[in-house]
């Protein structure tokens, strides 16, 4: 399969995925329900996903791919939050998380955690870095991201909080960025 028919393909898989998950939450996903509603095979999700936690990691990495791709050597904090933002609260994000916080396992929360958290995280502090802020890059980008995000990504799990706008992204990322100067130092 050529690499545009192939991307193309997985869109629509990992489309159908997250209309299945956030219809009816983890436990109603299945590698048959996903092959029919994206109209290809059970063998070909199987064969490039291996099983449905495999098909919820490439879920997880395809979301992470969003921020990562974004982080860039000119990334600032602003702009950077506006994107987190609007993934970590958004409808994808939301669906994952929504199936992590029913696993009773943990298992799902810590894929999430792995595949997302875990690498975006050190890119992030590497963008903290770059700034005129003084201390610890990784400290600063956990108490950023605290300020950032705080419990919204929660509120959106539970159905508390409805979707952010773009203005609220806007917002509440320049309001994170304001207090993270005050509290390191920077311009």
């Amino acid at each position: 399969m050529r690499d545009e028919a192939r991307e193309k393909r997985r869109d629509e898989i990992e489309k159908a995925a997250y209309q299945i998950l956030e219809q009816k939450g983890f436990a109603g996903l299945s590698i048959l329900a996903v092959a029919k509603a994206a109209k290809t095979s059970n063998e070909t999700i199987y064969r490039w996903y291996g099983d449905k936690i495999g098909l919820f990691r490439a879920l997880i990495d395809r979301n992470a791919d969003v921020i990562a791709d974004r982080i860039s050597d000119k990334a600032d904090l602003v702009s950077l939050g506006i994107t987190l933002l609007a993934t970590l609260t958004g409808p994808r994000a939301i669906a994952l998380n929504r199936a992590a916080a029913a696993d009773p396992s943990g298992g799902l929360g810590r894929a999430i955690a792995e595949g997302g958290r875990a690498r975006i995280m050190p890119k992030i502090a590497s963008v903290t870095e770059r700034t005129s802020l003084s201390g610890n890059p990784s400290e600063i980008a956990e108490i950023w991201i605290s300020l950032l995000l705080g419990d919204l990504q929660v509120r959106r799990t539970n159905g508390s909080l409805d979707p952010l706008t773009d203005d609220e992204h806007k917002a509440r990322s320049a309001r994170a960025f304001a207090i993270i100067t005050k509290l390191y130092g920077g311009e």
